[in-house]
């Protein structure tokens, strides 16, 4: 499976196979307490964490707003700084924008640093195709190109890979080294990785990093990591490749702060993370490191069509992963069984406004509508209410399959006549307090197979809702 093809289509299969496989489920344990428990600790230690949530949220609508205006600016920066800015409508175009600049520079090797968007473009498929070997530095990353597999997660890429399958791996993968040295430890596996990885560095040519940020004030691109490989990819190449979403422009670097004041403690629950670096055009004289060229490829591939329209607010998104982190569907199906690059709820509106409604359309529908991700969200997202809009689109385009569209017009029906809802309703509740009563629940009932088949239905106690409330105002 290749990241710029899609295959949510068969959301429902991955799904199922994800609900069957011990060692997926075994990993997904991290997602279930740690990072949920981290960002609570975080969060309360710091007072004033749902004002800078109000803040952030403010701002990006600000920027979404004026972001033609933004943009301009930050190139501008850019070229007076020595660097030089490509636009790139799609992942075609990207593509060909980054293989331009690699074969011009007669890259061999590229070294990436943590990138998303990298994902969404197959950017690695398209380096490999041309002949030129992609690295993944960050240690996630690394695990799964040495699987052949894509990011489960996008803050833990490999989240889903337990450590006994992490040891096999390496001991495969790294057939150079002892075969009796010690992998019980996790520490001795990240050594290991940054011993392999090392050399790495100093051969490539070319490195291609994300963004976190780019500063329209200054001309910087920001990257936040906690190992240190994103520095190192783009200071030791001679060409350095920024690779970044229009949308993740920011007015000053004081916006940046509080953005950065958000991201760590939404993502790993750390107050801040260990890298925070922020880059500027190509080696200046006197500097000691640092590339020789500074490209920044900016990519649109279908947000500008955001803009506007009922989905806008999924562009203040800073990918920290906390909707996903607290979703009850994602800790119990993984990232992979929702078929492309942005998976959990984010996914779930992103996707079908990236890739189309016809082929991520099924995402939409994988919520319980707890509402736990809007609750997380640092830049207040409205997830559950697009995710809704999304279901609407769907069933207008009919994409929605026939026994449901059947269903919910049959149900249409009675919703739009509450005297003869409440009548239905309430002979249905009683039919089925005198079927389950007895037993008080059900084990199997048609058309409910889908929840009676993994757990019981509890039988009504009383009459519904709406007539216990009208019983409660008469």
């Amino acid at each position: 499976m290749t990241a710029h093809e899609p295959t949510t289509r068969f959301f429902k299969s991955n799904v199922k196979a994800a609900l069957v496989d011990p060692n997926m489920q075994r990993a997904m344990t991290t997602t279930r307490h740690g990072f949920v428990g981290k960002r609570a600790k975080a969060k309360a230690e710091l007072p004033e964490f749902d004002a800078l949530r109000d803040a952030a949220r403010d701002m990006k609508d600000h920027v979404l707003a004026h972001l033609d205006l933004y943009l301009e600016a930050y190139e501008a920066k850019v070229i007076e700084s020595g660097g030089h800015v490509h636009w790139a409508e799609g992942a075609e175009d990207a593509n060909a924008i980054i293989l331009d600049i690699c074969r011009k520079a007669g890259a061999k090797t590229v070294n990436k640093g943590k990138s998303m968007v990298s994902e969404e473009i197959g950017v690695n498929d398209a380096l490999a195709a041309a002949g030129i070997d992609p690295v993944e530095t960050d240690l996630g990353e690394y695990i799964i190109q040495l699987r052949g597999e894509t990011p489960s997660h996008i803050i833990a890429p490999a989240v889903h890979v337990t450590v006994p399958e992490v040891d096999a791996l390496f001991r495969k993968t790294h057939a150079h080294l002892p075969v009796d040295r010690d992998l019980s430890e996790i520490s001795s596996m990240v050594a290991e990785a940054r011993s392999v990885l090392r050399r790495k560095y100093f051969e490539a040519e070319v490195g291609i990093t994300g963004a976190n940020m780019l500063i329209a004030e200054t001309g910087q691109s920001v990257i936040v990591t906690n190992e240190g490989n994103g520095d190192l990819s783009q200071s030791l190449p001679r060409v350095h490749i920024v690779l970044a979403s229009i949308e993740k422009i920011v007015p000053t670097l004081e916006d940046s702060s509080l953005i950065l004041r958000l991201l760590g403690r939404s993502a790993t629950g750390q107050e801040m993370s260990v890298y925070n670096t922020y880059s500027s055009g190509p080696r200046r004289p006197g500097d000691p490191d640092g590339p020789e060229e500074f490209h920044v490829v900016l990519l649109d591939n279908g947000r500008t069509n955001m803009i506007g329209s009922k989905f806008q607010d999924m562009l203040r998104c800073i990918r920290c992963g906390a909707c996903m982190n607290h979703c009850p569907v994602y800790q119990s199906i993984g990232g992979h069984a929702y078929g492309w690059v942005y998976p959990g709820p984010m996914g779930a509106v992103l996707t079908p406004s990236l890739i189309g409604v016809e082929e991520g359309g099924q995402l939409p529908n994988a919520s319980s509508f707890c509402g736990r991700c809007e609750e997380v969200c640092p830049m207040r997202i409205p997830l559950p209410n697009m995710m809704r809009h999304w279901r609407e689109r769907e069933f207008e385009k009919r994409i929605t399959p026939t026994p449901v569209r059947y269903g919910i017009g049959l149900w249409a029906i009675f919703a739009t006549r509450p005297a003869l809802y409440r009548f239905a309703t309430g002979i249905a509740m009683k039919i089925m307090a005198a079927i389950g009563g007895r037993r008080g629940r059900f084990g199997s009932m048609p058309l409910a197979g889908g929840w009676t088949d993994h757990r019981d239905l509890p039988a009504p106690e009383g009459p519904t809702f709406s007539a216990q409330w009208k019983a409660r105002k008469a």
